[in-house]
C-alpha cells in the first residue's frame, strides 16, 4: 500500500467520508465558480493528496491523535493535547506544512475553516471532544480542504 492509500485509509478508519470532504470544497467555492463541478473538486482533492509533504503531515498527526488515544504519549504531554488546549499550537503548524505547499489563499481559507469550522470539520471536532482524540485530525483535514479551495482559485485566475 502507498503512502496516498494508507493516508486515505487513515482517514476513512476516522470515520469520514471523502465525498463529505469534496462536497465542502465544492460549497466553499461554487461561489467563486459558478460553474464547478464535483468532478473538479474530487481532482483537486486528490491533487492536494498526491503530494508527499501533505501524506506526511496526515500520517504523522493521526498517528499522535491515536497514540494520544491508546495512551502510549507521555503523561504531561497527552492531556494537553487531548483536551485541545487553547494556547496547545503544534497540530496548526503541522497543518500549516500542507497550507503552506499552496500559498496565501490556501492559508486565510485554513484560518476561515478553523475558526467557523462548517460541516464536516465541525463534526471531526465535534467527535473529538466526545470519545476520540482529533487535535490534529481537524486541522489536517481543514488544510487539505483548503488547498484543494485555493487550488480551484488557482486555476480559476
Amino acid at each position: 500500500m502507498n503512502l496516498k492509500e494508507k493516508a486515505i485509509e487513515k482517514i476513512q478508519k476516522r470515520g469520514i467520508c471523502l465525498d463529505e470532504i469534496v462536497e465542502l470544497i465544492w460549497k466553499l467555492q461554487k461561489e467563486y465558480r459558478p460553474t464547478l463541478t464535483i468532478e473538479e473538486c474530487y481532482q483537486a482533492f486528490d491533487k492536494v493528496l498526491s503530494k508527499r509533504e501533505v501524506l506526511h503531515a496526515i500520517l504523522t498527526g493521526i498517528a499522535i491523535d491515536e497514540a494520544v488515544e491508546n495512551n502510549s504519549f507521555d503523561e504531561t504531554i497527552s492531556p494537553i493535547i487531548y483536551e485541545d488546549e487553547g494556547l496547545y499550537g503544534i497540530d496548526e503548524i503541522l497543518a500549516l506544512s500542507i497550507v503552506n505547499v499552496y500559498g496565501s489563499i490556501a492559508l486565510t481559507n485554513f484560518g476561515y475553516l478553523d475558526k467557523v469550522k462548517p460541516g464536516i470539520i465541525q463534526k471531526i471536532d465535534q467527535r473529538g471532544k466526545e470519545k476520540e482524540c482529533h487535535t490534529f485530525f481537524d486541522d489536517l483535514i481543514c488544510a487539505v480542504i483548503a488547498s484543494a479551495c485555493a487550488k480551484i482559485a488557482h486555476q480559476t485566475s
